[in-house]
């Protein structure tokens, strides 16, 4: 994007549609059924996972910043309620991702072989040590990036006695079972956005999953599912 049309998006996005008494952009309003309702409230799939393996490409529905700007500022006078569209969309989305997910773990179920459940127990307690190992790096990347050495080094010792309990974790698992079984239950499938994660997956693979924008993006449709049904419920029990 061009420093312009950088400039006219944050324009459109303080001002709304009205700005420069344009008014070949004011024919249609927020409240238009075109428009996105959760591009209004800042939480449609087609914005958060553009970019990503997942990208959903353009929304069917309009996408402006000035028409979220118009919105944001008649909301301080008048409910609209387009909570109720957005939590609908999200909700729909969130239950086709996890219909994904489901077929995706039954397929992985189906391709490899039967262990006992004492053993599927322990291949499970090194995936978990693998989710937490990478969270803390993200986390610790993240505050690096802030400039939050002292804090950033403290995940990272965190991280470190982590990695201890995961080696651990892996010699029990490997002593369980028979050399040619050990790579069964190799995989597992990320609750959160589908993706595959490997048992022996290294640290900068866990980092970038859980770090990366597509992990990221879908705990942010959820986290605001979650805050769109509250915020629904407060209103329903008023």
């Amino acid at each position: 994007m061009s420093a312009q049309a950088q400039m006219r998006a944050m324009l459109d996005q303080l001002m709304g549609t009205s700005r420069d008494g344009d008014s070949t952009r004011q024919r249609i309003k927020f409240s238009d059924e075109r428009v996105c309702k959760s591009h209004l409230l800042n939480c449609c799939p087609h914005d958060i996972l553009s970019g990503t393996r997942m990208d959903l490409g353009e929304c069917l529905k309009v996408h402006d910043l000035a028409l979220r700007a118009d919105y944001e500022i008649a909301s301080k006078q008048q409910d609209f309620f387009f909570e109720l569209d957005a939590m609908d969309h999200l909700k729909s989305f969130i239950a086709d991702c996890d219909r994904q997910t489901d077929v995706a773990k039954k397929s992985l179920a189906d391709s490899q072989k039967e262990i006992s459940a004492e053993v599927a127990a322990k291949a499970e307690k090194v995936h978990e040590l693998n989710e937490e190992i990478g969270k803390l790096l993200a986390k610790a990347e993240q505050l690096g990036a802030e400039g939050n050495v002292e804090e950033s080094q403290k995940v990272m010792d965190e991280v470190e006695k982590t990695r201890i309990r995961k080696r651990e974790a892996e010699e029990i698992y490997r002593s369980s079972m028979p050399a040619s079984s050990f790579q069964q239950q190799k995989l597992r499938v990320c609750e959160v956005c589908s993706a595959y994660l490997g048992l022996h997956d290294n640290d900068r693979r866990l980092a970038d999953h859980f770090g990366g924008k597509l992990h990221l993006g879908f705990i942010e449709i959820r986290e605001k599912l979650d805050e769109l049904k509250v915020f629904l419920l407060s209103f329903s029990s008023m």
